[in-house]
């Protein structure tokens, strides 16, 4: 029997709303807090997340990714579209102008692409325990006393693995970067 809340949500299931605010909550609410700059703007964010989900829920193919991976994607997707609407363009703007400032689609994803597969070997560089703990904290976004508590660890060994991972990571990208730069020369 699948543990997934999203295909009974996506069949009326009346309890499977609360049960995916229960189990999502903390990793939607810390993505808002992440994109907005106030408390408030985050609790409307979770709304709009959460009403997204519940709209979208019939998509979800637990063979293309994990529940969490999907209520992450369209958290992001949502987050992305509440920023673009406060971002309005600005009077006397013309549709040109705009088009003007908007980045290549085409290269923008081959960018994004090369930094994402930067960012995945970064990963593979790092410890067991590290990797697990960044991931925990930064994809599924527990905060370190859930991290703890999951993985069984001391609150202060997750927080060291998760300072030590990211420092190596950054660092592992940092080099990345400096090596793309010399071949680029």
């Amino acid at each position: 029997m699948s543990d997934d809340i999203l295909p009974r949500l996506a069949g009326g299931d009346p309890g499977a709303a609360e049960e995916c605010m229960d189990r999502y909550g903390a990793l939607v609410w810390s993505l808002a807090r992440r994109h907005t700059r106030l408390a408030a703007e985050a609790e409307d964010a979770v709304q709009e997340v959460f009403l997204s989900l519940w709209k979208n829920a019939d998509r979800f193919d637990p063979s293309k990714a994990s529940e969490a991976a999907f209520i992450t994607m369209i958290a992001r997707r949502r987050l992305i579209d509440l920023h673009r609407r406060k971002e309005r363009r600005p009077e006397g703007s013309t549709v040109e102008s705009e088009l003007e400032r908007m980045p290549d689609f085409k290269s923008s994803v081959i960018e994004y692409r090369a930094e994402a597969s930067l960012a995945a070997r970064a990963l593979r560089k790092l410890q067991p325990k590290e990797r697990e703990a960044v991931i925990l904290s930064v994809y599924q976004g527990m905060s370190h006393s859930e991290i703890s508590s999951y993985l069984g660890l001391p609150l202060g060994t997750v927080k060291t693995h998760i300072r030590r991972g990211l420092k190596r990571v950054r660092e592992t990208l940092a080099g990345d970067d400096l090596a793309l730069q010399r071949a680029a020369k």
